[in-house]
């Protein structure tokens, strides 16, 4: 079967003929009817992400939904044909390789940039009636990373006044699960033209600066950014006792005013993933409910490397969805 993988830092990925995967006891084949894009493939390809990475060369896309085709020895729960999303589960104990993702397609094993898959049957989430494929994909990291950062590393709820920086994927999905919460939110971006997107999912403003948010006195910030000045501006502008999430890796280093930090008693903390399949569990009950739409557009396989030049340019609304299979 063919397969786009990742062959080396700085090379571009490489589409070649691989095995058809067979599963180990505990595994499934997942057939891949959907892949998101992220920009975390960027971080692989450029450097930085590659120490993520199991063995080299690997199939990446780590957003995948399909259906089950085969089922290893001791499964039980699923079945072939089965609608299925793989969940990302952080496992903050590393797994094999240093991989921090335990059983992450395109992390620890090959990824959805190819026509199947083998997925732990601990990481599987049936899709509800009413969840596409493109949307049961990207709700696997982009709108589940989303969730998590806003419901659980955020600790948001309603009332509470909530910034978010960078309103692409992730951050679009952050304005509506904090909206959803009940937060008042406001969204900051250097683009303005994500602007409307925002509004139309809940954000009562935007901006294109982070220090225009301070007079509103945010309870927390989510930097989806993560540039460096995103985060030290974000520590200076939530309220005092306020919470910073950082989540985008925009930046590999950063540095901020540790007497902000400090004096005002500010709480910085990461967020990856989601710590548990209950949470994508949730998400796919929002989206099936019709309370989360994911701005989704469809690509060609044959375009995914145009793809992921697209979301480094900044030109892509919403989230890149592909099918390896046509």
């Amino acid at each position: 079967m063919k397969a786009l993988q990742f062959v080396g830092v700085g090379q571009p990925l490489e589409l070649n003929d691989v095995p058809e995967p067979t599963p180990e006891p505990g595994w499934v084949v997942v057939e891949v009817v959907a892949a998101g894009l992220c920009h975390s493939d960027l971080h692989i390809l450029h450097g930085p992400g590659a120490a993520w990475l199991d063995h080299i060369p690997i199939t990446l896309g780590h957003e995948v939904a399909g259906t089950v085709s085969a089922l290893g020895e001791g499964v039980t729960g699923f079945r072939i044909g089965q609608r299925v999303g793989v969940g990302l589960v952080s496992d903050l104990s590393e797994g094999p390789g240093g991989s921090f993702m335990g059983s992450a397609p395109g992390v620890a094993v090959d990824g959805g940039y190819g026509e199947k898959i083998v997925a732990h049957a601990s990481s599987l989430v049936p899709i509800p009636e009413g969840v596409s494929y493109a949307a049961a994909a990207v709700a696997t990291d982009s709108t589940t990373t989303a969730y998590h950062a806003v419901r659980t590393s955020g600790r948001v709820r309603a009332g509470m006044v909530i910034g978010v920086i960078g309103l692409g994927g992730l951050g679009l999905n952050a304005v509506r699960v904090a909206d959803i919460l009940g937060a008042v939110v406001y969204g900051v971006d250097v683009n303005a033209g994500t602007f409307d997107d925002a509004r139309k999912l809940g954000a009562r403003d935007c901006f294109t600066g982070v220090a225009d948010l301070k007079s509103l006195e945010p309870e927390v910030i989510i930097d989806f950014a993560g540039t460096g000045v995103t985060t030290a501006e974000a520590i200076e502008t939530v309220r005092p006792r306020g919470r910073v999430v950082l989540v985008g890796l925009g930046a590999q280093t950063t540095s901020f005013a540790t007497d902000q930090l400090v004096t005002r008693r500010v709480e910085l903390c990461g967020s990856l993933g989601s710590d548990s399949n209950e949470e994508l569990r949730e998400v796919y009950d929002l989206i099936a409910a019709g309370e989360i739409e994911p701005i989704i557009e469809e690509i060609p396989f044959a375009d995914v490397p145009e793809g992921l030049a697209r979301l480094e340019r900044g030109v892509v609304r919403g989230r890149l969805v592909t099918c390896p299979r046509g």
